[in-house]
């Protein structure tokens, strides 16, 4: 194009003024120009020739095919079908927290069982990664925005589950947290309301605080220290609780109560501050184990799908009271270090710090109500659970060269490459 580039196929020109520029370009006749355009065909053709019929063909079936699966992407490289359900079966279901850890995957189990699924997220600790395999997909649409602002819109049920769920994420703004919880939960029981629509909010075992009765059934009031560094994520999945049976007893909206105790897996923030995440980062570069405590204090983790067969079940179910979603299998820290040290097969040594503020001595759920209520246990081992979470932190260190685990006290998510 010479010394003017593009500006001089930008001005503006009619008639033989198209034609002179056409043979300015490339010695060929205007109607002998070709072009790359895939319809189908490995060969190129002259403009004149193009069957369009053909392209809108290919279109179409182009169209058909992204209307029936997943794209596959770096978080999610396996191809996921959505069947076609009539439209009596077909429901219009709001995730928010949608492009979180656990509600990405949960998104996937109801975007497979061919429903309308609408993610809601102001991606705080969200990321548009964990969803962008269904970015094209028909029935799925994703909605920036912060459930403490009110929102309208017409669905048939509601998976709450936005807010900050690690310690360092939701002390780094402890107001906000407490306005996520309550304000956010009032918002999302105000549109079931309206709507008449089923509620599920994903509560907490931290709801118990550091427990005296061990293991936790959902009829201990729990111990919680209200003032505390912790309290603004405890006490306000507390209230929540309460305002979801308030809600129900006075308005006759449909809720549902799942106390999640400590999950893990893929698409888990490399920067969370949690356990296993930050075990296995730590274990990966063969950088020191931190652990915060005498390490004496246990734990109970649950793989991702298990938790999210188990909100699908409890929403879909009948019983209405809170219900433990959790894997009773316990480790002390401490043991659970090694055990990730040794799967890694890493050279990491382990340093101990001074314990966290209101951190709980033990932790196990009493899953007996999801048992006998919901018809649901954990299928997935920890240690099946845990290869596939330490796969995917490997490509995760691939992509961003190294990771410092986030510590014990308030900070911000730190945003992973896109």
């Amino acid at each position: 194009y010479g010394e003017g580039g593009w500006g001089n196929s930008h001005r503006r020109a009619s008639g033989d003024e198209v034609d002179d520029d056409l043979e300015d370009i490339t010695p060929m006749n205007k109607k002998e120009t070709t072009t790359n355009l895939d319809i189908g065909s490995t060969r190129s053709l002259p403009l004149g020739d193009i069957d369009l019929a053909a392209a809108q063909k290919r279109f179409v079936e182009d169209q058909q095919l992204l209307s029936s699966q997943s794209v596959p992407t770096r978080l999610a490289p396996d191809v996921m079908m959505t069947p076609k359900l009539p439209d009596s079966k077909r429901m219009k279901i709001l995730v928010t927290g949608g492009a979180g850890f656990v509600g990405s995957h949960l998104v996937d189990k109801l975007m497979m069982e061919g429903h309308e699924v609408i993610v809601l997220d102001n991606f705080f600790t969200g990321q548009k990664r964990n969803v962008e395999h269904w970015l094209h997909h028909p029935n799925f649409s994703l909605i920036v925005h912060d459930v403490t602002e009110p929102i309208m819109i017409e669905v048939d049920q509601i998976y709450h589950l936005a807010c900050p769920a690690s310690p360092p994420h939701y002390q780094y703004n402890p107001v906000k947290t407490i306005k996520t919880s309550t304000m956010g939960t009032i918002n999302m029981l105000g549109l079931a309301k309206r709507v008449k629509a089923r509620m599920l909010l994903t509560s907490t075992s931290e709801i118990y605080g550091d427990p005296q009765v061990h293991p936790q059934p959902e009829s201990y009031w729990g111990n919680v220290n209200t003032i505390g560094p912790r309290s603004c994520y405890d006490e306000g999945k507390r209230v929540a609780e309460t305002m979801m049976y308030s809600y129900r007893n006075q308005n006759g909206v449909e809720v549902r109560v799942a106390r999640i105790f400590n999950t893990f897996g893929p698409r888990m923030h490399p920067n969370d501050g949690r356990v296993v995440s930050n075990f296995i980062i730590q274990s990966l570069q063969d950088k020191d184990i931190t652990i915060y405590g005498g390490g004496e204090q246990t734990r109970s983790f649950q793989y991702v799908s298990d938790l999210v067969n188990g909100l699908h079940k409890l929403m879909n179910g009948s019983y209405d009271g809170p219900v433990n979603l959790g894997n009773p299998d316990e480790y002390s820290v401490k043991d659970f270090a090694e055990y990730i040290k040794d799967m890694t097969s890493s050279n990491s040594k382990i340093e101990f710090l001074p314990k966290s503020v209101d951190d709980p001595s033990q932790r196990r759920p009493d899953i007996s109500t999801a048992k006998k209520e919901i018809d649901w246990e954990p299928k997935i081992s920890v240690r099946d659970g845990l290869k596939d979470t330490i796969s995917y932190f490997k490509a995760v260190l691939d992509e961003s060269g190294e990771i410092v685990p986030t510590g014990p006290g308030a900070a911000k998510p730190k945003k992973t490459e896109e």
